[in-house]
This record gives structure tokens, C-alpha cells and sequence, in this order.
């Protein structure tokens, strides 16, 4: 029988909001709903990375448990078992005796399994639960460029829609259960095709003479170009990997894609080879690295020798309010 200790349906005007995960992602997206003037708290596992947003007007408190009795509760942690952690497991916010949160929102990148569990967990106490991965990064935070997939009920969805809207530029509503896992999965499968596939052709490229600057130049503009290669363009360029998405999620995620692609019968040949070269950059040394060092492993397979250029090259990205 559920447990009724809160009623979502009271989310009003100004809900009061529970952050957790305060990491590369969920710190910049906190403080945009503390710029938008809502009452947040926050919790993360190392709570001084959480302090700092007590400048903006958080309250950071020591457990997720702690979070129980906020109208929605946002989690953006890094993995299936790190959700289940702050979700069911010791002082998880759907752990507390007489409280839970009206609507829990994760925004983490899991598994459909792991995401089901937590709604249906979510449920026993009367909560209701939306998947809500997001695609960006903290750059793209920053400016103002994020995209949010939402599924779960679209009733539910329909309360939360303004609160998602200061996260980014876009919220698209995919459907029921876990389909916004499927989304953000397949994005992220993309991703890594489309990064090993801009490795292959500036190595093939530099390999004939022609620079990467000159040659990300003219893919820009033509209409093979996107918002993504334009803002990997510096990365690529000037060999700066400072990491936005570190290889070793990439490869986790490449590995939930073929996983999706088995159980539903889809043949991935092309995400099956580009999950093998990750998983082979990361054993060459580049787990603490952005996932554009591809090209890294992609030029050593050329018997080429990158050197960054040294130049400044747009990304594309302007912060917008």
C-alpha cells in the first residue's frame, strides 16, 4: 500500500527544491534554479563541493534523507548504483519514516533496469517519479544551451515543465516509463560514433596536408557542420582535453546501447566497433581525459603525431540568459 506522506499535486508557484549531486553537471544546473529565484537545498557525498553554493542562497544538508520533505528532489549522480544509493539506500530521500518528496527527477545517465526500480520505489511512498537525462555540458550549461528528454506521466511532467525550463534551452516531453532513458542511451551511442568519425577524417585529412583548424573551418560552415563539431572544434584543434564527458562514461554508456540494441533485436555494427576503440583508449592511458582524445589513438593508429596548433578557433557558444 502506498505511503501517502506527500501529496504532489500541492507543487504550487514556489516549490521548494531538493538538489542531489553537485558535481561538474548538477553544480551549474543547481545554481540556475537558485538564480531563478527558487529555495533549494543541496546534498552531495563530498559536501564541500556543495558549500560554495550557499553564496547563491542554498541550504546544504548531510543526507539525502534530509531532502524528504521538498516538493520535487532533483538527483544528477553518476552511475545506476550511485542513484540507488541516495534514492533507496541508507539515508536515501525515499528512506525517511514520515516524509518523501512530492516528485523525485533524476537526471542522471542509467540504466532503463536501474530507472524502473527507483520509480517503482518512488511509488510505495507516493512519489511520483520522472526520468529527465539531459544532454550538454558545463559549458553548454553555462550557455544556456541544455536539453532535457522527460518521460514518466505526462500529467506529472505538465506540474514540473516551468521548473525544467531554467535548466536549458530545451525540454522535450518522449513519452511513459523509461523512454527518456532509451533517448539519452542513444544520444550518447551517437555521440561517440560521431566523435571516432571526426577523429578518422582530420587524421585522413592531416595525413594529406590540411590542417585541422582549415578543415573543422570548412565542415562548419557546410551543412555537414553542427552546434556539436563547431564547440569539440578547439578540443580537436589545439589537442586541450580537459574533460567535459571522460572516457570512461562514454565507454559505460556505449556498453548500455549495445545492451538496449540485444534486447531489442537492433544490430549496432557501427556503435559496436567505435565501443571497442573507447574501451581502447581508455586502457591506452586516457581515462582522465576529454573523449575527444580519440583522435590521440586514432592519429598513434596512423602512425601520426599530432601537435596542437596554437589557435583560436570559435565553439560556437555564447552564454544566453
Amino acid at each position: 500500500m502506498a505511503d501517502d506522506t506527500q501529496d504532489s499535486s500541492r507543487i504550487g508557484d514556489s516549490p521548494r527544491i531538493g538538489w542531489i549531486g553537485t558535481g561538474r553537471m548538477g553544480f551549474p544546473l543547481a545554481a540556475r534554479l537558485l538564480d531563478a529565484g527558487y529555495d533549494v537545498a543541496v546534498h552531495n557525498r563530498t559536501r564541500a563541493k556543495a558549500e560554495p553554493l550557499t553564496e547563491r542562497g542554498a541550504t546544504v544538508v548531510d543526507r539525502p534523507a534530509d531532502l524528504a520533505d521538498r516538493d520535487v528532489v532533483f538527483t544528477m549522480v553518476s552511475a545506476s548504483p550511485d542513484l540507488e544509493a541516495v534514492a533507496t539506500g541508507p539515508g536515501g530521500v525515499l528512506t525517511a519514516p514520515d516524509a518523501a518528496p512530492g516528485i523525485l527527477i533524476d537526471s542522471s545517465t542509467v540504466s532503463t533496469g536501474t530507472s524502473a526500480r527507483i520509480r517503482e520505489a518512488a511509488a510505495r511512498r507516493g512519489t511520483d517519479f520522472l526520468a529527465a537525462p539531459v544532454s550538454g555540458n558545463p559549458k553548454v550549461i553555462a550557455s544556456g544551451g541544455l536539453t532535457i528528454a522527460v518521460s514518466g506521466a505526462r500529467e506529472v511532467f505538465g506540474r514540473v515543465e516551468r521548473l525544467l525550463a531554467p535548466l536549458g534551452r530545451g525540454v522535450t516531453y518522449v513519452g511513459e516509463g523509461e523512454a527518456a532513458r532509451l533517448v539519452k542511451i542513444a544520444h550518447n551511442v551517437f555521440l561517440g560514433v560521431v566523435t571516432q568519425s571526426l577523429a578518422e577524417i582530420l587524421v585522413l585529412a592531416e595525413k594529406g596536408g590540411v590542417g585541422r583548424a582549415a578543415f573543422l573551418e570548412f565542415l562548419n560552415d557546410s551543412v555537414m557542420g553542427s552546434a556539436y563539431t563547431r564547440y569539440k572544434s578547439p578540443a580537436l584543434v589545439n589537442l586541450d582535453f580537459t574533460p567535459t564527458f571522460t572516457m570512461p562514461l562514454l565507454r559505460k554508456d556505449m556498453e548500455l546501447g549495445l545492451s538496449a540494441g540485444r534486447e531489442l533485436g537492433v544490430p549496432m555494427p557501427l556503435a559496436a566497433a567505435t565501443a571497442q576503440l573507447v574501451a581502447g583508449a581508455v586502457g591506452a592511458g586516457h581515462a582522465d581525459e576529454d573523449f575527444a582524445a580519440l583522435i590521440l589513438e586514432q592519429a598513434r593508429n596512423s602512425g601520426l603525431t599530432l601537435e596542437a596548433e596554437d589557435v583560436s578557433v570559435d565553439d560556437g557558444l555564447s552564454p544566453r540568459e
